[in-house]
């Protein structure tokens, strides 16, 4: 491919997506481009933007506009930098969120990572992603000791479990449709994996712990889910709401919630975006450094998780499996380095 174009993957109306080539981005002051090895594909968020499947007037209505260019977690090496760049230096290697796209401009206020030597890009794709979940976990507020519940072993869904685990949660139960994810989700620390569906886990969650769990995640992005999530949590406990479905009308309270007395709080990508400050001294830079800390010591694993590799190029096969069989999925990388 020229130095002077770019190949991008765009979603140009509902279901259709297309690799269109278009002039490279140049770097102005304080920016940079990077040209991506992998990107990482988010399957839930991508499957309801590419399908529309949401409400009318929710925040996806607003946000998916075509073209609409989908991605948020990638990893390359720096190709140019504009002047009074200082951050980086040609040819380091870095973490950025942006879109699939074969080079990328990143400005002056975006965040940007280091890829630690030990960490290879397969591994490094993952880190908006885990802030993502990071964020949950940190709504959470867990105790040591605390039992929680992960509803939804997608990509979020198993990188929430590894991080209950690190905050010392003494019982994990791993809960998802999917008997392959369920075993990953064990593999990489859960205690417990339930196969089925939230109504068959709560039965079983509530046998073991006699009263609940002190955390639910719902990261499943459906809406019924949320009332069995209410269902399975103990008195005074909590349900983080990290899956961010398109139809929250119908998502539905049930008594749980005055009876149990339960908190419940929702947790959403844009929550990492704001200033570090006294109240809320984490960021997404900074819960970027700890996850690539976190994942060079071996605390947690996301190179298990890499279920699919496709070339960039065979974008709409990629995507054709994340509306067909998400249920297969758990990471989706799109490789750069085949143009």
């Amino acid at each position: 491919m020229p130095d002077h174009s770019t190949t991008a993957i765009v979603f140009t109306g509902k279901d259709q997506v297309e690799v269109r080539t278009m002039p490279s981005p140049e770097p102005r002051p304080g920016e940079f481009t990077v040209r991506l090895t992998r990107s990482l594909v988010s399957a839930g968020t991508e499957g309801i933007c590419l399908g529309r499947l949401f409400e009318p007037g929710t925040h996806w209505d607003r946000w998916v506009r075509y073209p609409f260019h989908p991605g948020y977690s990638a990893v390359g090496t720096v190709c140019a930098i504009g002047e009074g760049t200082h951050r980086v230096r040609v040819g380091d290697r870095v973490a950025v969120r942006s879109p699939h796209a074969s080079v990328v401009l990143v400005g002056a206020d975006e965040d940007v990572h280091l890829v630690p030597d030990s960490v290879t890009d397969e591994e490094a794709v993952w880190f908006h992603l885990a802030t993502i979940a990071q964020v949950g976990v940190r709504r959470a507020e867990h105790r040591l000791g605390d039992t929680v519940a992960v509803l939804g072993l997608g990509p979020v869904g198993q990188l929430a479990a590894q991080y209950a685990r690190v905050c010392g949660a003494a019982q994990v139960f791993a809960v998802d449709l999917s008997a392959r994810r369920t075993e990953l989700a064990v593999g990489n620390g859960a205690h417990t994996g339930l196969t089925g569906t939230a109504e068959k886990a709560r039965s079983a969650i509530l046998e073991a712990t006699g009263q609940g769990v002190d955390v639910v995640y719902d990261v499943t992005g459906a809406a019924p889910v949320f009332a069995e999530a209410l269902r399975m949590t103990r008195e005074f406990g909590t349900v983080v709401v990290l899956g961010d479905t398109g139809t929250p009308t119908a998502q539905t309270l049930t008594s749980d919630l005055i009876v149990k007395g339960l908190n419940i709080v929702g947790a959403h990508d844009m929550h990492g975006g704001f200033a570090a400050g006294p109240r809320n001294p984490w960021n997404n830079q900074r819960m970027g450094e700890l996850f690539f800390s976190l994942l060079a010591r071996g605390d947690l694993d996301t190179a298990s998780l890499n279920s699919h590799v496709f070339p960039a190029t065979e974008a709409k096969e990629a995507y054709r499996l994340v509306q067909a069989r998400p249920e297969d999925l758990t990471g989706l990388i799109l490789d750069w380095t085949t143009l």
